[in-house]
């Protein structure tokens, strides 16, 4: 399970170090891909097939299925993690989150998530603010 946030700055070669905590559950190979909320998903191999399989049934029916899992599948790519436990972000998943010098790699239960540090910082004001509104919500939902 991923947990935490940290912030790491992008290398000039389009490298990002991921947190030693989360290194050894992610593995020496992982598949990162365009997320929600305009950032990044990092998922260990093993992760990403169950969730490749999930997005894949929806693949064929709405027209919102079938966006979601262009979005994620065909935005996918494998990145092995080096030595100094960094990865190579490609430039097209840079540009897709607005991936400045300075990002935050925040643990997301089975993903990491990788997001421009003034967006995380813009978002978690805003979930911390409605955080009381968000749990009435879903406790009700819970009781249905």
């Amino acid at each position: 399970m991923f947990i935490g946030e940290y912030r790491h700055t992008f290398d000039t070669k389009n490298r990002i170090s991921l947190p030693a905590k989360f290194r050894k559950e992610l593995g020496s190979s992982v598949i990162v891909t365009r997320g929600l909320d305009k950032c990044l998903f990092i998922y260990p191999k093993s992760a990403w097939k169950k969730e490749a399989e999930k997005i894949a049934q929806y693949s064929t029916g709405s027209a919102a299925g079938r966006g979601l899992s262009r979005l994620m599948l065909a935005g996918a790519v494998e990145a092995d993690v080096d030595s100094a436990g960094r990865i190579l972000v490609p430039d097209y998943l840079r540009t897709f989150a607005t991936l400045a010098e300075k990002s935050v790699l925040a643990g997301v239960n089975d993903r990491v998530e990788v997001w421009n540090e003034d967006a995380w910082n813009t978002y978690t004001e805003s979930i911390e603010r409605d955080a009381d509104a968000f749990a009435e919500t879903l406790g009700t939902q819970a009781g249905k």
